[in-house]
């Protein structure tokens, strides 16, 4: 395990940008894209934190964490449905196809659960019973196990016209709209299904219950890619399932093993996505950096590979090698 002292030493010289010569740059919360002009790109995972849709500074070793973990995800679940990664020639970098993205997030639950009045539980808590377009039965209580994993998909409120924020979607309005073809939809959500309930068997042998996640997908010739990341810190929602019962039986919270760990924190400061940004302390730092890269070690099986920042070079060396 990388110590409390290697992740302070690490911090003056984190991935928090990055300015190759590689082909156009599109920058995300968290990821740096070059479009190539041969169909493939290259996406640059940072150590950029972010949540309640801010950038809030940067984690050590996060970056590795995320690419690497997205990576190994991909390979257990690639005969579920092809994805766009090509190759990961380092530790932050993945080289992938580029694919005509599709504007709606797939969201699956297999709990009901959440802290905010427009989560699952919060619509639940004040009487709603169809959430989503989905009926949910009478007597549920929060943090409760669903019979059978659920699909809560969103889209971007840019892509909507109403700001920033994703925006609530039902099935039907999906089946409605022009987002996607009804077909592709269809396939969609069998296909998230399926991945849901993969991650969450390989989950539950690391000691892991996956919670919720989020899919998104993309078409490369009109066939159906899964892109971005998938079961992730940043994407999911982990509990430890050794003491979920146990808490859920006294009235608890289970035990968080994401990034919801960093939110809590920050509503404890009063701060959720507004007003100024409460500055995240050393301790803060070095709890999530451990968190990540337990949480990476626990659902590969494998140690994480700690190296010494900074790391520009490194990437930029791989990348042209990479690219012959």
């Amino acid at each position: 395990m990388v110590s409390d002292e290697q992740i302070l030493e690490a911090l003056p010289n984190l991935l928090n940008t990055t300015n190759f010569k590689f082909g156009q740059k599109f920058s995300g919360k968290v990821r740096d894209a070059y479009i190539l002009l041969d169909g493939r790109r290259i996406i640059v995972t940072t150590d950029r934190q972010s949540a309640f849709d801010v950038v809030l500074g940067e984690i050590p070793y996060k970056g590795a964490v995320l690419n690497q973990l997205a990576a190994f995800w991909f390979g257990e679940t690639s005969d579920i449905v092809s994805n766009h990664l090509i190759s990961v020639p380092d530790p932050n970098v993945s080289i992938v196809k580029s694919c005509k993205g599709i504007p709606i997030e797939m969201i699956v639950r297999g709990y009901i659960s959440g802290v905010t009045n427009t989560s699952i539980w919060g619509s639940y808590q004040k009487g709603e019973r169809v959430i989503y377009g989905i009926k949910f039965p009478e007597g549920l209580k929060k943090n409760q196990k669903l019979e059978e994993p659920v699909i809560t998909p969103t889209t971007h409120g840019d892509l909507s016209g109403k700001g920033g924020h994703d925006e609530r979607l039902t099935r039907e309005e999906i089946l409605k709209s022009d987002l996607v073809s009804s077909e592709i939809y269809l396939q969609m959500e069998k296909v998230a299904i399926a991945l849901f309930k993969r991650g969450s068997e390989i989950a539950l042998k690391a000691g892991l219950i996956l919670v919720d996640t989020k899919y998104e997908f993309g078409l490369i010739d009109g066939k159906l890619v899964l892109m971005d990341e998938i079961h992730t810190p940043d994407s999911s929602r982990y509990w430890k399932a050794d003491s979920y019962e146990a808490r859920i039986e006294r009235g608890g919270e289970p035990e968080n093993f994401d990034k919801e760990f960093l939110r809590l924190w920050y509503a404890k400061r009063g701060y959720k996505g507004d007003g100024e940004t409460p500055k995240m302390s050393e301790e803060l730092i070095v709890a999530l950096a451990k968190r990540y890269i337990e949480v990476y070690e626990k659902l590969t099986g494998r140690e994480f590979e700690r190296f010494e920042y900074p790391i520009e070079e490194r990437i930029k060396k791989n990348i042209q090698k990479a690219l012959g």
